[in-house]
């Protein structure tokens, strides 16, 4: 028997067989504490290969502790903690990395153990909100450090998710006689409820039940197929989103009469001056696909050499430019990324990046946050890109780092508020919802954004995105943004919901083997400029001089 599942079996833990071809690569120097980790973070005696890739960034931040502790066996757990990263498709962890990390401040963690008694955790970092202002804008950056996680803190997300949602829905004057689950009785009656959706079926005879439970309780809720209207709300309501439903029943049973969304409403907004923005994303410098001609016509269009008199007066107006994420392409990201790469070191595309964008002048303010593809944790709220692995970044005046998701203010009274957003969740929330797949989503990304600001979230079911849970939800539209700036989709598209102007911006790649698998069109070099003075968006082709 192997050393590392009989350890797994003396702590009473079962092995499930894809979860132990990943065991057959960590050393066997460093079996106990792969063990410990993986099996504190374990909630029930099965470990699964699914459990482990909900815990990894758990089991990582263990190792690295262990690491940091044991000086004679550092250059092993380096190795496995390299290697879980690159099973999640993370940038490797150098040794620098974990022997010189700053002490950062902490508090206690009270937790329940897999025994269910009650145990002090490490000490783990406070979530901070980074704000940085530089008087004519600033940004907002969401911080969260990884830690040891436990149900305690899934639990805990979502019941902050719920009562955000919850305090603005009750405010629709539909949702009279408005009531908590707990309290309704046995007679039947008309009354509204506001819920989590936990679980949502087709019957036989094509009616809908939602399993909703509030803070008090859970209760099933019917969607009549003789309400089509109503038939037509749930079928794009997908399961952790928060509802509200004028319904009529019992403390056993109710019957949705409506149902209702958070929604969000923006007053319309502009800017004093009469300056523009650009949008762009998914530049994957390092990829052989990307178009580099391309993105150089369009820096030495925003330099002012080129492009038409009219145009030239237009880049004399750009004075901030957006990047939303998978600024490079990364290394490692998925199985036989190698052969596809003209810079095959992480480090010198951040190099050749920052060599683009120092060159762009200096008035114009860069905010630029991170992807998939980029040199930062997957798990969302992603934080700015790494310093290590991007260290000229850092060194350009003008160029903002910005968390994904992240917000940026312009203008000091009454500032213009941008959410930038990279767009992870997008192609699972277009898989998910045949709205969204049948109208052809990944060609029109604003209805993809659409269909999540009706949500108030970027990623309202739990399984749209890998995410870090937090006593903040860092994915939930609490605040209402004038502008909402995405990416992923590499098709340039602008529209407006309830005056919230949804820019989603092209790419400088083209059309890869990848993207024909997950169904993207890309339609590159396509850039919207914004005049922030009257709203009005023009779209230029940076594909030909």
């Amino acid at each position: 028997m192997e050393e590392i599942t009989e350890l797994f079996l003396k702590k009473g833990f079962l092995l499930e067989a894809k979860f132990r071809t990943i065991t057959r690569n960590i050393d066997s120097s460093v079996s106990k504490e792969f063990v410990e980790a993986v099996t504190s973070l374990n909630e029930g005696k099965l470990v699964t290969e699914k459990n482990f890739f909900e815990n990894v960034y758990g089991i990582k931040s263990l190792l690295i502790e262990a690491a940091r502790k044991s000086p004679q066996k550092r250059e092993n757990l380096v190795k496995t903690i390299n290697f879980i990263s690159s099973l999640v498709q993370e940038p490797e962890a150098e040794e620098e990395l974990i022997t010189e990390l700053p002490k950062q401040e902490v508090k206690p963690l009270t937790i329940n153990n897999s025994n269910n008694n009650q145990t002090v955790a490490e000490e783990v970092p406070e979530q901070k909100e980074q704000v940085i202002n530089k008087g004519e804008y600033s940004v907002k950056n969401y911080i969260i450090p990884v830690k040891k996680f436990t149900v305690d803190d899934f639990t805990e997300h979502f019941k902050n998710r719920f009562i955000v949602l919850r305090d603005i829905i009750k405010n629709k004057p539909e949702l009279d006689n408005l009531t908590s689950i707990s309290k309704l009785g046995y007679e039947k009656e008309r009354m509204s409820v506001i819920g989590m959706v936990f679980s949502k079926h087709k019957t036989k005879n094509k009616n809908i039940i939602m399993d909703i439970e509030d803070l008090t309780g859970k209760i099933s809720v019917v969607v009549m197929n003789n309400r089509p209207e109503v038939m037509k709300k749930v079928e794009n309501i997908v399961e952790d989103e928060v509802i509200g439903i004028k319904c009529s029943g019992n403390s056993k049973l109710l019957f949705a009469e409506d149902i209702f969304s958070p929604d969000i409403q923006a007053r319309r907004k502009t800017f004093d001056k009469d300056e523009c923005a650009a949008f762009i994303s998914d530049i994957h410098i390092g990829h052989k696909n990307f178009l580099e001609k391309e993105f150089q016509n369009f820096i030495k269009w925003l330099n002012l050499e080129g492009g038409s008199e009219a145009q030239k007066e237009m880049a004399k107006k750009v004075k901030y430019l957006f990047i939303v994420g998978d600024n490079i392409e990364g290394v490692g990201v998925f199985p036989g990324q190698e052969r596809l790469l003209t810079i095959p070191d992480l480090k010198e595309q951040y190099k050749q990046l920052a060599a683009y964008l120092d060159s762009i002048r200096k008035d114009i303010a860069i905010f630029l946050c991170a992807g998939q593809h980029d040199a930062t944790r997957l798990a969302e709220p992603q934080p700015p890109i790494n310093q290590i692995y991007a260290e000229d970044m850092y060194k350009i005046q003008n160029l903002n780092l910005v968390s994904n998701p992240g917000w940026v203010s312009i203008g000091k009274i009454d500032p213009i508020k941008i959410l930038m957003y990279h767009g992870a969740s997008f192609h699972n929330a277009i898989n998910e919802i045949d709205e969204l797949r049948t109208s052809r989503a990944h060609d029109n990304p604003t209805k993809v954004i659409k269909f999540l600001l009706k949500k108030r979230h970027l990623a309202p079911s739990h399984s749209f995105t890998t995410y870090l849970p937090s006593n903040e939800d860092c994915l939930l539209i609490k605040d209402v943004p004038d502008i909402i700036a995405t990416g992923d989709l590499h098709r340039a598209e602008v529209s407006n919901y309830n005056n919230i102007l949804l820019i989603a911006s092209s790419c400088w790649q083209s059309t890869t083997p990848f993207e024909e698998k997950v169904g993207n069109h890309p339609d590159p070099c396509k850039v919207p400029i914004l005049n922030l003075k009257n709203r009005e968006v023009k779209i230029i082709d940076f594909s030909s001089v």
